[in-house]
């Protein structure tokens, strides 16, 4: 079974028909002009997974924060050879759920909303760019997590494109990021506190689709929002590069002595809204034997730091929903982290702030940007790796 050839979302939808009566196993392709694929993977005529696009590892990084926060994919290393497979977010989706850190309905919800995002963004491309289909055994799915109608996935799709098209958002895929270009016209008419969360989040630094997280609304919301700044050139949206695959220095444990051993190192936890700020600080310490995990939901982050027990927390002061002076202060009360050390992160170096984070609980005080040199000489002040841990 193999055809390539220029398809209309019609002629596409038929072939996803196609795959479905004929109980195919293994591969759809589908490519734009633009060099875009997106790939899915049918085990008996259903959809088991999809993957590519324009942003396959953000993409995948968003979808276990919003489903699985208990996983921080940034301190674990899957081997080179899922690297090396165009499924490997479905390995280490597949990984993760042999060893029992996902339960079957988070599983679920990532695969079924990346299906649906991936077939949003098809449904969009259709609209500016000719769609061609290839039908392939590439690579069969041996080990489907789930079976999935695509029917579903299809009409929860164009439902949401119907959604977008009404509006008047055609043009704006969510894959962009939203950045602000500062004016005093534009500050004139906002008031302050509107103003300053359009400079915090508009950094062209996170997609339509990252912001859902840390803003608790979704991209069609969103976009519509900011259509008329968008429309005044007050808000530029701009094209993103993707991030690195989650292949990090640490490695899930093969073997209960291998998972032992690990253990012993100290783990260190950083409550921050910004994906890059957890990037950077694991970046720092993993090299270095520390265990490292990243809280980007502040709503989340007691339970858990509760479950995971860090030797130190690096507290970020401004976030939505809850600030870090909240947290460290709910910490203090709890005989749990009453000795644990915790360091407020910000950008914000003022007198009146560390005063405040002492009156809290808090341990130190860091400015942002962080530097890897001081924040290596505060961690390894507070939480001292021995000699013996260093030479594992």
């Amino acid at each position: 079974m193999n055809s390539s050839k220029p398809s209309s979302i019609n002629n596409l939808l038929d072939q996803f028909n196609l795959c479905r009566q004929l109980r195919f196993n293994g591969n759809l392709d589908v490519q734009d002009t633009d060099g875009n694929t997106w790939i899915f993977y049918y085990r008996l005529g259903r959809i088991v997974w999809a993957t590519g696009g324009v942003h396959p590892v953000r993409r995948f990084y968003r979808k276990i924060t919003q489903h699985c926060p208990q996983i921080n994919l940034r301190t674990l290393n899957f081997g080179d050879s899922v690297a090396q497979s165009n499924s490997w977010d479905y390995h280490i989706l597949t990984l993760l759920h042999q060893r029992q850190k996902l339960k079957p309905e988070q599983v679920n919800a990532v695969v079924e909303s990346t299906i649906t995002e991936l077939l949003f963004d098809i449904v969009q491309r259709s609209v500016f760019s000719p769609l061609s289909s290839d039908h392939n055994q590439d690579e069969i799915l041996d080990v489907p997590l789930t079976l999935s109608s695509s029917d579903s996935f299809l009409q929860q799709a164009q439902k949401d494109w119907e959604k977008w098209q009404q509006a008047k958002l055609t043009k704006i895929s969510p894959n962009l990021a939203p950045k602000l270009i500062p004016s005093e016209k534009l500050q004139a008419q906002l008031n302050e506190q509107v103003y300053q969360n359009f400079v915090q989040l508009l950094t062209g630094k996170s997609t339509l689709r990252d912001l859902e997280l840390k803003i608790k609304q979704n991209p069609l919301k969103l976009t519509r929002s900011l259509l008329p700044y968008i429309q005044k050139g007050m808000v530029k949206l701009v094209k993103l590069p993707d991030l690195p695959l989650p292949i990090k220095q640490q490695r899930i444990a093969s073997s209960q002595t291998e998972t032992k051993t690990r253990e012993e190192f100290p783990l260190i936890a950083c409550i921050d809204d910004s994906p890059q700020i957890s990037e950077m600080l694991g970046s720092m310490l993993t090299p270095h034997n520390y265990k490292f995990i990243g809280i980007q939901d502040s709503v989340q982050a007691i339970p858990l730091l509760i479950e995971q027990k860090p030797s130190l927390i690096f507290l970020d002061l401004v976030m939505p929903v809850a600030n870090g002076y909240e947290i460290c202060a709910q910490l203090r009360r709890m005989s749990l982290f009453a000795k644990i050390p915790i360091i407020i992160v910000t950008g914000s170096d003022g007198l009146v702030d560390r005063m405040r984070a002492k009156m809290v609980g808090a341990t130190g005080f860091m400015s942002k940007p962080l530097e890897p040199q001081k924040v290596m000489a505060l961690v390894r002040k507070y939480v001292p790796i021995s000699q013996k841990q260093t030479s594992r």
